[in-house]
């Protein structure tokens, strides 16, 4: 059974959901995000929660309920609150900055990697080590934060490299003469 599966979403003041054809649409004072509903859940929208529940005893139908939960949470926390990935780079003349709708990274390379920004997304460098990305879609967030993550990893000896805010990595010590 899952557990998470079984605690309704709430929906927060100033914030409208709708399901009809098949989809979940959540408009709140952010914009408005979309899901295509799985037939194997059933979803309920009564005072003021979306409750969601397997449409069966299937084993199928019991593996998507929390995820679906989960993805129905994460559009009502979008439409009002927002997500930010927030990445740190480290090293000797690596910085970022941003033009127009368009990253510009510096990882010492012999050439700068431009990344273009996607449609719904904010990025920002409040200095040139800091890049905030931010968005109301979790996924879209995740993703262009990955992708601007993977030009330079961080590496275990020096450290240098992006990573995300918090993130531990694993020191390795170097060789010993």
């Amino acid at each position: 059974m899952s557990r998470i599966g079984k605690k309704p979403v709430a929906i927060p003041g100033g914030v409208t959901a709708n399901i009809e054809n098949g989809t979940l649409s959540v408009k709140g004072p952010k914009g408005t995000l979309t899901l295509g509903l799985s037939d194997l859940v059933e979803y309920k929208l009564e005072d003021g929660q979306i409750s969601v529940v397997p449409a069966n005893d299937s084993k199928a139908a019991r593996s998507h309920w929390g995820m679906q939960r989960t993805l129905v949470s994460n559009l009502v926390e979008g439409v009002t609150d927002g997500f930010t990935k927030v990445l740190e780079i480290k090293g000797v003349g690596y910085r970022a900055s941003v033009q127009g709708k368009s990253l510009k990274l510096q990882l010492g390379f012999s050439h700068d990697v431009d990344l273009d920004v996607p449609e719904g997304l904010e990025v920002k460098t409040p200095d040139q080590t800091t890049v905030e990305i931010s968005g109301i879609d979790k996924q879209a967030v995740g993703q262009f934060a990955a992708e601007v993550r993977r030009w330079r990893k961080p590496e275990p000896y020096k450290g240098k490299g992006i990573k995300y805010r918090g993130e531990y990595i694993f020191r390795k010590e170097g060789k010993k003469k």
